[in-house]
Parts: structure tokens; C-alpha cells; sequence
């Protein structure tokens, strides 16, 4: 810390996106990492929107300014052009003369456009440094709207590449991604961090029922919380209702472990459903658990799969959709059995920092299979992959069989979750890997 504080001035870093500070969890990471393990005054210039985590907005050496976002509805080839061309203004008013002069820029891409052409010339104009923290191709987000070939998605490419490489240094999130960006655009980094902030802030679901006498989960005696033997299992994704998310794999799944369910026990499509829940009420046992699925997140497609889910009637499964609070979105995963990650990346190389949460929270994981998720889910060891709903049905019912107490395979991922979020820690590797550069580029 003593390096963040010279001639009297305290080391500044600006961490800028484009875009929901309270949707993008890795630069909040970023943020406080750089305040509290670089004791830097940090200053985030992004678009408002979703409230970031309290532990940001009470450190007193981070300062949130959010952008207008009055155009974020703009669409078609000239208006993105006007829109492009609106936000590099904003951009280089609020990064050249709203914030201090800092020392080093830390910028998210995506979006590529306009960022990284407008951080790299605040940086010049302000003598300041600028890295780049890649979590994905904004080309190829592009290309799932307008396909690879489009002029457009070429033009963005020559643009993500061309002022990439004129930053200072970078981070990445994968292994696969390090070595695209290493040989096919000429752009060094070091190692890939990705990992979550840990599980400090995770609780059970115990805790969390203390003013409470009973839940369909919880109940108590003598004063003492128990968790229901025949308790719904909760599952646990989190989603950006975006076309790289194919959600209607999980409605697909749900629908066939509501059908195979019914068939293993014997049960009519006619009987009462009020009955079934009745019968959990008083006491009964059964092989297979209900499913109480939580979708959490925002995005263009929510209302479209929410009517999908009315249509679907099911009886043995039930969903809710909701949007957390960055503090309370641990305690949602901390109190869960299951994790489902639908998330198939446009470029194959980026990683979803969902299942990086969920690890820090000790949950295991059930992730759509695509290039690079064996960096990140290890098959059989902290949570498995699939491919097709009949794939994941398949893996619901193997997992939730006999639970809460007689699912070997459930606990045996849960063991390989929790080691998984105690080995890897965000804040030691972002002191490792991340804090040499962010001292290297700005000396």
C-alpha cells in the first residue's frame, strides 16, 4: 500500500464501463480490489441503472458517476453509428474532465465500441495509463444479430483488435482466451484470473428464516431451525435473458423431471395439486424432491420464457424470477442446492462469472457444455456438464434422487464446489497477477 501513496498524493485508478455497474460483478471486484489490496482512490465511470454491492458504495476511497443512458434504445446501421458516436462524447467528458486525473484506466470489454477507442485517448490526453480486462469478444456478441460475415461485425473487429492492442496491459478470464489474444492478435498477458470473492458473504438457509417460525423449507422447534426432511430442492440460475442463453433448454429439462417424476410415483396428471403440497405440509416422504427453480437477472428475452413457464403447468416443479441486490444474490446462492449455468459463449473462450459465484459459495453446478467450461467445471468433481435438456433432465433426476439425505452424487459435488471456492480466491489472485501490472503501467 505504501506504492499507492507518493509525494503526498494517493495513486488514482478510473474503472470504466459501458454499461450497468451493478450488473457487472468483475469490475466491482476489480474496484475494490484496487482500494483495498492497492489502496488506491478508484473512480467508476459506468451507466447506472442496478445499485452495486453496499461493500462499494461505503468504501470511502470509491466514487460511482454514472453516465446518461437516455440512448441505450437506438438500433439500426446509422443510428448505432450516432449512438457509437454520442457515447465516445460522454465518455471522453466524463473521463477527461468529470473525474481526477488518474493513473491508470481499467476498462471492461465488451463493449469495444466506442470504449476502447475513448479510454485510449483520455489516457493520452491525461498522461495516464490503460488496461484492458477482456471477458469476451464484443464482435462476436455482435455476430449472433447480424452473423460473422455482416460488415458491421467486420468493422467491429478491426476495431476491437486495432485499439485493443494499444493499451498497456490486460487481463483476461480464460487460459483459451490468453492464447487467441497472444497469437492471433499480438496482445501479452499474464495469467487469467478468474475466480470469485469468496463466500464471506454466503449463508444458510437456517440463518436466514430467524424471524420466521416455518418456511416450506425451514421449520422450528424449541426454538431451534431444522431444515425440512422433505423439503423442495432449490435450484439456482442466474441468467441475462440474452440469445447466448438458451433458457428454454432449463423449461425443456424441468418439464421432463415433472413427467418422469409423476411416472415413478405413480402419480395422475388428474390428482389435485394442492394435495401434493398438502402432503409435503404433514410430513410425507418422497424419492424425488420437488424443484423450486430461482432465476435471477435482467434482459430483453425475460418476459417472452416467463409466459412460457405459465403455459407449461407444471406440477412437481415450480418457478420464480426475480432481480437481487448484489448483497443479497450470496445469500440466494449460499442457501441453494443446485446451480444451473445455461451460458454457451459467442466466442467459445470467455467464462460465466455466475459459476465463479456459485463456487465461491460452495454450490455445485450443472453448465451448458461449450469450448473452454472444463477451465472452470471439473466433470464429477465440483459439477457436470450437458449439452441438450435431456442431458441436464437426466442430470436433475440422478442428483436429487432420495434427497436430502440419500443423494451421494449431490454431496459429492457440493465437497468439490466448497474446495474449489476455498482454493481459488479472487483476492489472491488478483494480488498475484493483477496488482504487478496495474503497478508495472503506471510506474
Amino acid at each position: 500500500m505504501a506504492t499507492a501513496v507518493e509525494a503526498g498524493r494517493r495513486r488514482r485508478a478510473a474503472a470504466v464501463v459501458l454499461g450497468d455497474i451493478g450488473r457487472s460483478p468483475r469490475m466491482q471486484y476489480h474496484s475494490l480490489s484496487l482500494a483495498n489490496q492497492g489502496g488506491m482512490e478508484v473512480d467508476i465511470v459506468a451507466n447506472g441503472g442496478s445499485d452495486p454491492h453496499l461493500l462499494l458504495r461505503e468504501n470511502p476511497l470509491i466514487h460511482i458517476h454514472e453516465m446518461l443512458t437516455g440512448i441505450s434504445k437506438i438500433s439500426g446501421a446509422l443510428s448505432m453509428l450516432l449512438k457509437a458516436a454520442i457515447q465516445f462524447i460522454i465518455l471522453i467528458w466524463y473521463l477527461c474532465f468529470k473525474i481526477p486525473r488518474p493513473d491508470v484506466f481499467i476498462v471492461q470489454n465488451p463493449p469495444s465500441v466506442p470504449t476502447l477507442a475513448a479510454v485510449k485517448l483520455a489516457s493520452g490526453l491525461r498522461g495516464a495509463k490503460s488496461i484492458v480486462d477482456w471477458h469476451n469478444f464484443g464482435y462476436t456478441l455482435l455476430g449472433l444479430s447480424h452473423g460473422r460475415s455482416h460488415i458491421i461485425v467486420k468493422i467491429y473487429f478491426w476495431f476491437e483488435k486495432h485499439f485493443g492492442r494499444m493499451a498497456d496491459g490486460a487481463f483476461c478470464v480464460t487460459k483459451a482466451m490468453k492464447h487467441e489474444l497472444d497469437k492471433k492478435w499480438g496482445i501479452k498477458l499474464g495469467n487469467s484470473i478468474c475466480s470469485a470473492m469468496g463466500n464471506d458473504d454466503c449463508i444458510s438457509i437456517e440463518k436466514e428464516v430467524e424471524d420466521r417460525n416455518t418456511t416450506v423449507f425451514t421449520g422450528r422447534v424449541d426454538g431451534e431451525i431444522f431444515l425440512k426432511p422433505n423439503r423442495p430442492a432449490l435450484v439456482v440460475s442466474s441468467t441475462s435473458w440474452t440469445p447466448d442463453e438458451d433458457f428454454s433448454i432449463l423449461l425443456e429439462a424441468a418439464l421432463m423431471y415433472d413427467r418422469r417424476v409423476a411416472a415413478t410415483l405413480g402419480e395422475d396428471d388428474s390428482m389435485d395439486e394442492g394435495k401434493l403440497w398438502i402432503d409435503i405440509k404433514n410430513g410425507k416422504q418422497f424419492v424425488y424432491p420437488r424443484l423450486l427453480f430461482i432465476i435471477t437477472g435482467k434482459g430483453p428475452d425475460r418476459k417472452k420464457y416467463e409466459e412460457q413457464i405459465k403455459r407449461l403447468k407444471l406440477r412437481r416443479v415450480s418457478f420464480r424470477t426475480m432481480w437481487l441486490a448484489s448483497e443479497d444474490y450470496p445469500l440466494l446462492l449460499g442457501s441453494a442446492d443446485l446451480g444451473v449455468s445455461l451460458h454457451t459463449s459467442s466466442s467459445g473462450l470467455d467464462l460465466p462469472m455466475k459459476v465463479v459465484d456459485m463456487f465461491g459459495c460452495g454450490l455445485p453446478v450443472c453448465a451448458a457444455s461449450f469450448s473452454c467450461i472444463d477451465e472452470l467445471v471439473k466433470v464429477n468433481n465440483n459439477g457436470l456438464l450437458f449439452s441438450t435438456s435431456s442431458e441436464l433432465a437426466d442430470e436433475l433426476t440422478m442428483l436429487f434422487k432420495g434427497f436430502p439425505e440419500e443423494c451421494d452424487e449431490l454431496k459429492s459435488l457440493k465437497v468439490g464446489a466448497l474446495n474449489t471456492g476455498s482454493s481459488s480466491k479472487w483476492s489472491t489472485e488478483w494480488e498475484r497477477y493483477a496488482l504487478p501490472l496495474v503497478n508495472q503501467v503506471r510506474s
